[in-house]
């Protein structure tokens, strides 16, 4: 497929594990090597060709939209969330009309990536079967991963279908934060709270979910403590390229 022109980026989260920096700033605006998280995940969407983007907001919702009303590319629809916290799927749900009728990109606004010789999401797109997904997942082994010490997220056969872990498994595979989803998961969704996990679990049902690993380095700084990691890790893939 051609790489989605639309994108959903999930950015109305408290950050409660980020406090006391989430107390008076949004997550998606704490700076990383000097550049806000939202703004790394904007950066990615710009490297695909990404038209337009549909921004959640509710917690500090107007530091936000401030923020975002100063870049030029790509076209920012602010989603707003004030009124009720909506979840994963629930601000996606409350989104669709915006976001057409086509596969679209789902990008959490705190999780990010440096890319390896061809950007992760064109990488994603490339892995994209409509006919045999109704989502796709970029995926990260925990070897090129920082911030991160579970226990990971799935399994993935070699032709990319995943799979929940079992009660005591492991596994390196985690979620990178950034997917393709078809909206026709969604017919008949009822507005209001909805977890993304969810509809996961139902495309595994229906051995539609998959994912495509991803080239490069995984940076996530869900804590104050990861942001040094990150950082340090950004360093050092500009002195080591």
């Amino acid at each position: 497929m051609k790489c989605p022109r639309t994108a959903m980026v999930l950015a109305a989260g408290l950050g409660t594990r980020m406090a006391p920096l989430t107390l008076t700033t949004p997550k998606p605006l704490i700076k990383a090597a000097g550049k806000p998280l939202i703004d790394w995940t904007l950066d990615a969407l710009r490297a695909a060709d990404v038209r337009r983007a549909i921004v959640n907001v509710h917690h500090l919702a107007g530091q936000l939209e401030d923020h975002l009303a100063e870049l030029k590319s790509p076209a920012i629809i602010v989603s707003d969330e004030r009124g009720e916290l909506l979840e994963s799927a629930g601000g996606i749900i409350k989104a669709l009309p915006q976001l057409g009728a086509d596969a679209f990109y789902v990008l959490n606004a705190d999780t990010f990536w440096i890319d390896g010789s061809r950007p992760n999401l064109v990488l994603l797109a490339e892995g994209w079967d409509d006919a045999r997904m109704d989502i796709l997942l970029m995926i990260a082994d925990k070897s090129q991963a920082t911030g991160y010490d579970g226990r990971g997220d799935f399994h993935i056969a070699p032709e990319g279908k995943l799979r929940r872990l079992e009660a005591g498994e492991t596994s390196p595979f985690i979620y990178a934060g950034a997917a393709i989803i078809h909206p026709r998961i969604f017919a008949g969704a009822k507005a209001g709270r909805a977890s993304l996990n969810r509809y996961f679990d139902e495309a595994i049902a229906a051995d539609r979910l998959y994912g495509v690993p991803m080239d490069g380095l995984w940076l996530t700084v869900g804590t104050p403590g990861a942001i040094g990691e990150a950082e340090a890790a950004i360093a050092a893939h500009k002195v080591h390229g």
